[in-house]
């Protein structure tokens, strides 16, 4: 009853009942779920771990009928449960139940560096509230994201401590909390150390416990430094530990580290550890081998480190200019089929930049390598296709550029193609024992079941080279595997394409290439199994097949900061508005050199970077690139140069200054009472020389204890105050929207960002400040996320600048953090005003933080003078976040405001801005638009209050300017340009500038279609176009060495006019010049006769075609214009020459085989009275003259036939002559004649013995002599020898026999030819020469017995065996004679007698002094000499040898 008579009176609370049985039934659903899941785990968990040996597994076979039956009745006991626990519901009280740990979190012990998870399961109705504890304090994780981890998920909750270290060792607390209570669960973390931190003594006290009853202390000697290496090398690090005491048997746990991840040992890394040195090798180095190395050698007792940065090199490459090899290939995402392959680009692109790159792989257990793309790709990344299911591969990538292709990269680690479930189970290894029961019931038996449609399929990554499907498998599959069919279809067409028709997917990944870039396209998936094809998958949203990537921007300011002899710090701003960034490469060059050098071969994280190598005294620059998948930044700006010294090693003040400071020259006197005090003056001056490199001089001490001293007073930007006016402009369930106000004072430099810090509020109580944002807020409005419902919280800001942080501002109020219930949108924030003038403002603001039902449409801006009404500004909603509000009245101050509208209404009005001043300020600037004389369009703006740090910020509808292609920016001082590269309707807009570090200075130009269309037709009438050239002038020579200039133009009309201009003067047709200008082959020519010298310079062709111009020039100087004017006069010379008798071939020679010298030539136009003469060295050669015979055939020529040699033509026609030098270009000749004249071999007895002998034209050094007997080498010795003498080659056998007799022969080789000469020393020829030796013999015996030594004819001595003399001296020899009577003295050379003259001068003085002297010696006195003597008891010959040498020719053979 009472039921019906709310029923019936009292709609409301019917309706909130039903409401409330409507809850009740959903919760008690959900228990009973939870119910059913927690009984099922119970039971798996119990099964699962089961210590059962024997595990019986009961099967019951059922048919389809009692199966269905026996679900019914379970359906039926389901309800009726239903039923009774929403009848307990009803009454709420006896449901509720204070909170309990049905599973308490669970102490644990952990190594350093681990993470470590506490779990727990919470009971309780209401819902408990849980909050964790470490130290009874209370944990607030989304203050520490990089820490902590909480979760909750039904009534389990974990805390998940990342990394940790020996602070987290504590005691950990976990609170619940609802109406009926609060209940707590403990449990303790030890963070057990085996490499504890140096910077914590404390720390290492605690682990420094006795081992084995031995506190042991650890010591590294003999460290490893820097190192360099180079790709392909093998390097080694090692050091010398020494651990004390030792104890037999025990050794230390030793711990390579690089970049601090631990390295195991594999085909590229080798360890060794001997007991006393450990030892790192790098086996073929490579680019990934770079970074810091650690060696840590750990004992329980403590532990000792020691790192150094190893840097490894490119290897040269083999062709200049040609990239270096990339590096650190991996793979990812890998499939049945499909591997993403990805890499990081290397430091030093060539002489061109990277064009892309070409990825291989190779099969495991091959040697095979297969180039898997036959386009360059862009991207550090490439998804491989077409894998074998169940095969290994490995990758490899090369870069290319103009110059060619790099280096292979380091292969990557292999990959198995398989499915990645498969992946993860035969990682997770076998199973635990499972005992249980196995139902199942029959089912009918089908042919097959043709598979459900895919999932989810959505664009996994896209580029303009391709894009990257991903789908999740269809759920109804059948009984076997699926594959899949891509198609696509190109909108705006309703045809689909069939992608992959020959080669079906077995992966859920597929990626798709030649897609035309800029076309926007659909895409879906089919199933398909041996049963049939399923259905498509929902089709992607259209994809538009373009880079999705963009460049990293140029990192930010690069400064260098001394550190060492041979390092440099170098830091520098994180690169901004770039996705995945990878990492930066830092170059460094020597000032002046620009040859810039890489720092480091493989990128680094973070903005700092020691660079080591450098040069000791020299003074580097530094700049820094980043780099990510799609390609490398802009360079940033070059540091300022640094010098490479060793700074101050310490330093008793800390360094604490983050900013660069403006100083000046100033004296300053100091007294000090005390000298301690002086002491700390100076150790103070020094601390700032230390931190800035200021130069201080110390002038003297100028009385007492007063020092005056020469420094730079220091005027560094102070901190700024405090932000104002901190308020709450949003809120919801969980998060809540601060704004402020910027402080009234910026301490002299531009606001960097704020940090924001909360704290709650629970009555009087207020809990400790804490940060919420660890990276700086740029704006004046932020969004507090993740805060608890229905919490009190104050908030409060600080503000930075290049000084520091300022101290907090002035708490917000408590506000309560509750749900945003409004159906409009919340108030816009962040409104600021630019462009302050006597009649107008720009108001910019942020979109409202909550759209409420709908997505914001539009914006109203209300006005209201200072002490007006609010009114509002437009009549249409605008949906720009800024607008310029005209018609303002100068001097009047004015307040605005801005509301935000959706589809349901307009919200409430924003925070009203500050009051603004209508007034153009003196000075103040507007943006001018400019064309330059180049037609080049800019936007120039100018300000004259620029103070430190102030810079020009260029924006486009008020947004920053991202897309740096279309403008260009260029500031010098206090004016800025920006320029437009392309200018066309994407850049129409408005265009404003903000000049930071000032009092609002700002400007806004907005480029309309039509002011656009206006500035291009300037811009053409400023420049003039130019005439192309089909062809360049060119020069070429014509008949009788007539000289053609031309070139030809492409483009013209009739009225082309040409200008012809010799060195800057115009030159016009006559006498010199021949000009024509043929308009319809476009060809401009100019002739010239000859050249002459005056004629050297430049010609130009200028063409004026209305307002286009065209110019090309030739410009004809020194070695060019030379030769040009000799080939012309040749070719005028030659035409002329060939009008009369001339030479058609010119004289020239042959040396036949006998040895005979042709002189020859060939004429040609000869008429019977043409005249010919010879002439040798401009005298003629007579007819009957010995040289008249040589010319025809020249049997004897010698060195005194050298010379030039010249025909002469003529009749009265013309002339012709033709000349011959057979002094130096000769010489080939006389030394072919020299060898191949050489005589036949002739014999000759002596009273010593038998001589062979042949004789050349004229010996030199470079022939080379051999003698042979019966083909054999001879070997020389006292009785057998060789020589020469003047052109005679001999060779002297003495005291002959029987064995000498045979077959000799002479070889003769000049470097080119031989000659073999051969005379057989047997029979006849043997016999006579032998008899004649046997009785010349005889009677110099008896000669020699009859008559007394003393009175024959001999040369004493004085004479020498071999005499050389440098060309050009005087020789002067005397020889002492004896004899009685008094001989006759006679000189001989080479056998013939020298006749006294003014070349020779021949003596004989006293009867007893023979002396000859020579002239000035030349080559033709080498010869062999001898001084004759005769009386009548006898004849003696003194022989020696003269050899002329030429200085030239001793430096040849010294070098």
């Amino acid at each position: 009853m009472l039921r019906n008579h709310l029923h019936s009176y009292h709609p409301p609370l019917r309706d909130s009942i039903s409401l409330l049985s409507h809850l009740a039934t959903q919760e008690l659903m959900e228990s009973q779920e939870e119910l059913k899941e927690e009984g099922l785990g119970y039971v798996v968990m119990r099964n699962l771990f089961s210590r059962e040996t024997d595990h019986k597994i009961r099967v019951h076979k059922k048919s389809r009928s009692i199966s269905m039956r026996e679900s019914a009745e379970r359906m039926a006991l389901g309800k009726k449960v239903t039923n009774m626990e929403f009848r307990k519901k009803m009454n709420l009280d006896s449901l509720t139940h204070p909170a309990e740990f049905v599973v308490k979190p669970r102490g644990q012990t952990v190594w350093e560096g681990k993470d470590v998870t506490l779990h727990c399961t919470v009971a309780g109705w209401p819902k408990p509230r849980v909050a964790w504890y470490k130290n009874n304090v209370l944990i607030d994780a989304k203050a520490h994201p990089e820490k902590y981890i909480t979760e909750s998920n039904y009534n389990m909750h974990s805390l998940e401590i990342k990394k940790c270290d020996f602070t987290d060792t504590a005691e950990y607390r976990i609170s619940a909390l609802n109406v009926k209570g609060e209940k707590s669960a403990f449990a303790s973390v030890i963070i057990k150390s085996r490499f504890p931190t140096s910077s914590h003594p404390q720390v290492d006290l605690l682990f420094r416990v006795p081992e084995h009853g031995v506190t042991f202390r650890t010591t590294i000697i003999d460290k490893f430094g820097v190192a360099f290496g180079r790709e392909g090398e093998t390097m080694s690090l090692g050091c010398v530990v020494i651990v004390y005491p030792t104890v037999k048997r025990y050794q230390p746990e030793v711990v390579w580290y690089r970049n601090g991840v631990v390295l195991a040992p594999s085909k590229w890394v080798q360890m060794h550890w001997s007991g006393k040195q450990a030892t790192l090798t790098l086996v073929h180095l490579n680019k990934e081998d770079e970074g810091l190395y650690t060696l840590r050698v750990n004992t329980k007792s403590g532990f000792d480190t020691h790192s150094a940065y190893v840097f490894v090199r490119d290897a040269d490459v083999e062709v200049e200019g040609l990239p270096v090899a990339p590096l650190d290939v991996r793979c990812h995402d890998a499939n049945k089929d499909y591997v993403v392959v990805t890499w990081k680009q290397p430091a030093v692109e060539g002489s061109s930049p990277i064009l892309g790159y070409f990825i291989d792989r190779c099969e495991v257990g091959t040697q095979h390598w297969a180039q898997c793309n036959d386009t360059p790709v862009k991207y550090a990344r490439f998804p491989v296709t077409g894998l074998v299911e169940g095969r290994s591969y490995v990758f490899r990538v090369r870069a290319l550029n103009r110059s060619g292709v790099s280096h292979p990269s380091r292969v990557s680690d292999p990959v198995v193609a398989m499915d990645p479930s498969d992946r993860a189970r035969l990682r997770a290894g076998p199973s635990a024992p499972w005992t249980g029961m196995i139902k199942f019931t029959e089912e009918d038996p089908t042919v097959g079941v043709v598979p459900g449609p895919p999932s989810d399929l959505a664009v996994a990554e896209a580029t303009k080279s391709y894009v990257v499907l991903g789908w999740n498998p269809p759920v109804q599959r059948g009984h076997e595997g699926v594959v899949y069919y891509v198609e696509k279809c190109m909108v705006g067409t309703d045809t689909w394409q069939r992608v992959n028709t020959g080669m079906p997917v077995k992966s859920p990944r597929f990626a798709l290439f030649d897609l035309a870039e800029g076309k926007s396209y659909s895409f879906r998936v089919r199933s398909c199994n041996s049963a049939g094809v399923s259905e498509p998958s929902q089709e992607t949203k259209s994809i538009t097949v373009a880079d999705r990537l963009d460049l990293p921007s140029a990192p930010g300011p690069v400064v260098a900061i001394r550190n060492t002899a041979s390092s440099v710090v170098v830091t520098y701003g994180a690169s901004k508005e770039a996705q995945t960034l990878l990492r930066y490469y830092i170059e460094a060059s020597v000032v002046g050199s620009e040859v810039w050098v890489p720092c480091n071969n493989k990128p680094v994280k973070g903005t700092r970077f020691e660079c080591h190598g450098l040069n000791e005294g020299d003074k580097y620059v530094f700049r820094v690139k980043a780099v990510n998948s799609a390609g490398y930044s802009t360079y940033s700006g070059d540091s300022e140069a640094c010098l490479v010294k060793a700074c101050i090693s310490e330093c008793r003040y800390p360094r604490t200054y983050h900013c660069i400071p403006n100083t000046q020259w100033k004296w300053t006197e100091m007294k000090m009472s005390e000298k301690a005090q002086r002491n700390e003056f100076l150790s103070f001056i020094i601390y700032i020389i230390y931190i800035f490199g200021f130069i201080v001089e110390h002038n003297k001490i100028v009385s007492g204890r007063t020092f005056r001293v020469l420094t730079h007073v220091i005027s560094c930007p102070a901190v700024p105050s405090p932000p104002l006016t901190v308020t709450m402009v949003e809120r919801v369930r969980d998060c809540m929207v601060v704004s402020w106000r910027a402080p009234a004072n910026t301490g002299g430099a531009d606001i960097r960002g704020y940090y924001l810090d909360y704290r709650t509020v629970k009555g009087s109580i207020k809990s400790q400040w804490r940060e919420i944002n660890v990276k700086i807020i740029t704006g004046t409005t932020y969004k507090v996320e993740n805060l608890k419902e229905n919490t009190l919280y104050e908030f409060q800001v600080r503000a930075v600048n290049q000084a520091g942080i300022s101290e907090g501002s002035v708490p917000s109020a408590a506000t309560e953090c509750k749900e945003w219930t409004v159906a409009v949108p919340g108030p816009p924030h962040g409104l600021r005003v630019q462009e302050v003038r006597k009649d107008s403002v720009v108001l910019l603001w942020e979109p409202p933080t909550f759209d409420g039902r709908g997505a914001v449409t539009g914006y109203y801006v209300d006005i209201k003078e200072e002490k007006g009404r609010w009114r509002g500004v437009q009549d249409r909603s605008t949906k720009q976040t800024f607008m310029k509000i005209t018609g303002l009245k100068e001097g009047k101050s004015y307040m605005l405001r801005v509301h935000a509208k959706n589809v349901v209404g307009v919200g409430g009005p924003s925070k009203t801005s500050d009051p603004i001043v209508a007034q153009t300020r003196p000075g103040t600037n507007e943006i001018v638009v400019d064309v330059d004389d180049n037609g080049v369009i800019s936007l120039i703006f100018e300000c004259s209050q620029m103070a430190q740090g102030s810079q020009f910020v260029w924006s486009k509808d008020y947004k920053a300017l991202t897309d740096t292609s279309r403008l260009t920016v260029q500031t010098v001082g206090g004016k800025s340009r920006a320029i437009f590269n392309d200018p066309s309707l994407e850049d129409l807009g408005t265009y404003s500038c903000f000049v930071t570090n000032t009092d609002g200075v700002s400007a806004s130009y907005t480029l309309t279609e039509e002011g656009l269309k206006r500035l291009l037709e300037i811009s053409h009438e400023h420049q003039y176009p130019i005439i192309p050239f089909k062809s360049e002038m060119a020069v070429e020579l014509q008949e009788k060495g007539r000289v053609r200039f031309w070139a030809q133009v492409a483009k013209f009309t009739s009225n082309c006019q040409v200008q012809y201009i010799f060195n800057d003067n115009i030159i016009t047709q006559g006498k010199k010049y021949t000009m024509n200008f043929d308009k319809s082959t476009g060809i401009i020519e100019m002739f010239m006769d000859s050249l002459e010298v005056t004629d050297e310079g430049t010609f130009t062709f200028n063409l004026v075609d209305g307002k286009g111009t065209g110019r090309t020039s030739l410009v004809l100087i020194e070695e060019e214009f030379a030769e040009i004017q000799k080939k012309s006069e040749f070719e005028r010379a030659e035409w002329v020459r060939r009008q009369g008798p001339h030479f058609v071939e010119y004289l020239s020679f042959e040396v036949t085989p006998e040895c005979n010298v042709y002189l020859k030539c060939k004429v040609g136009n000869m008429k019977t009275d043409t005249e010919i003469s010879w002439l040798k060295d401009g005298i003629e050669i007579a007819e009957d003259d010995e040289d008249a015979k040589k010319i025809g055939i020249a049997a004897g020529l010698s060195k005194k036939d050298a010379g030039v040699y010249e025909v002469t033509l003529w009749d009265e026609r013309g002339k012709d002559k033709t000349m011959l030098n057979l002094t130096e270009a000769g010489e080939w000749l006389f030394n072919a004649h020299k060898t191949n004249s050489a005589t036949e071999l002739k014999v000759e007895s002596t009273e010593h013995g038998i001589i062979l002998s042949t004789n050349v034209v004229h010996y030199f050094d470079e022939l080379r002599v051999g003698w042979l007997h019966k083909e054999s080498k001879i070997s020389y010795s006292d009785r057998v020898q060789c020589g020469v003498t003047g052109e005679q080659l001999w060779l002297k056998i003495k005291e002959p026999t029987n064995k000498d007799k045979g077959k000799y022969s002479i070889d003769i080789f000049d470097g080119k030819a031989n000659v073999k000469k051969v005379l057989d020393l047997t029979g006849k020829i043997w016999e006579e020469a032998f008899e004649e030796f046997q009785r010349l013999k005889w009677l110099t015996f008896l000669l020699n017995c009859s008559i007394p030594l003393v009175d024959r004819a001999r040369v004493v001595g004085g004479l020498p065996d071999v005499v050389t003399i440098q060309e050009g001296k005087s020789l002067n020899l005397t020889g002492n004679v004896w004899g009685d009577p008094v001989p006759e003295v006679s000189w001989v050379k080479n056998d013939k007698q020298l006749v006294s003259d003014d070349h020779y001068t021949l003596k004989f003085e006293h009867g007893k002094f023979a002396s000859m002297t020579i002239a000035a010696v030349t080559a033709t006195d080498s010869g062999k000499y001898a001084l004759v003597v005769k009386n009548k008891y006898g004849t003696e010959a003194g022989e020696f040898t003269v050899s002329v040498y030429f200085p030239e020719d001793e430096a040849e053979k010294k070098e």
